[in-house]
């Protein structure tokens, strides 16, 4: 059971790596540091001091970043295979007792995963925001992402099922509109104008 509940930690937290890069890391870092989360024999690095700081600096520049105009858009670029290996090294500190060969699969697979659904979700988001409001939105979405990323942390160590939950959630419903505009999209584009003249 107790390895389920990691697992269900890792992939928590690297959901949240799709919002923002650093704010799990950070999260980590302070509940290793608290004594809430026991990390896995390599990673222990995350709950010292050091990296306490360092991750605190990287997560305000990070959070800084994503309020300035088009520099956003930059970041997602560099966000989106950062937070892919993020969501990798999240879920392997967060797994224990398992074999190497089977904790990296599944780090690789299910955090890194779902760290890149994630962040590919608010990569089309901004998008869509640029695209209709020629940006002027892009501060509340990053808002809205960092708000996810700090409760789906928390919520990840506090409560790791209902984080998973919530993550297949989001992720269903964005799914599901992604589809239903896709379809329309197609839809569209398959009306063809009759092409025999009028008599």
């Amino acid at each position: 059971m107790e390895t389920v509940l990691s697992i269900c930690v890792g992939i928590g937290l690297s959901a949240a790596c799709g919002f923002r890069v650093f704010v799990p890391l950070l999260v980590m870092s302070i509940a290793s540091l608290s004594g809430h989360m026991t990390l896995a024999h390599g990673f222990e690095w995350i709950g010292t001091y050091p990296a306490l700081i360092s991750l605190s600096v990287a997560t305000c520049l990070e959070i800084a970043g994503y309020y300035i105009p088009w520099l956003d858009h930059l970041l997602d670029t560099l966000a989106t295979p950062a937070s892919i290996v993020a969501g990798t090294v999240v879920t392997a500190s967060a797994v224990g007792d398992m074999s190497p060969f089977l904790k990296w699969t599944l780090a690789v697979i299910a955090g890194g995963g779902a760290a890149g659904l994630v962040q590919g979700a608010t990569v089309m988001a901004r998008a869509a925001s640029t695209a209709t409001t020629g940006g002027l939105a892009n501060p509340l979405v990053s808002t809205l992402e960092l708000g996810g990323a700090m409760l789906t942390s928390v919520l990840a160590i506090v409560a790791p099922v209902v984080a998973l939950l919530l993550l297949v959630t989001i992720l269903a419903v964005v799914g599901r509109k992604l589809l239903r505009k896709f379809r329309t999209r197609s839809a569209t584009s398959n009306v063809q104008p009759s092409l025999t003249p009028a008599r």
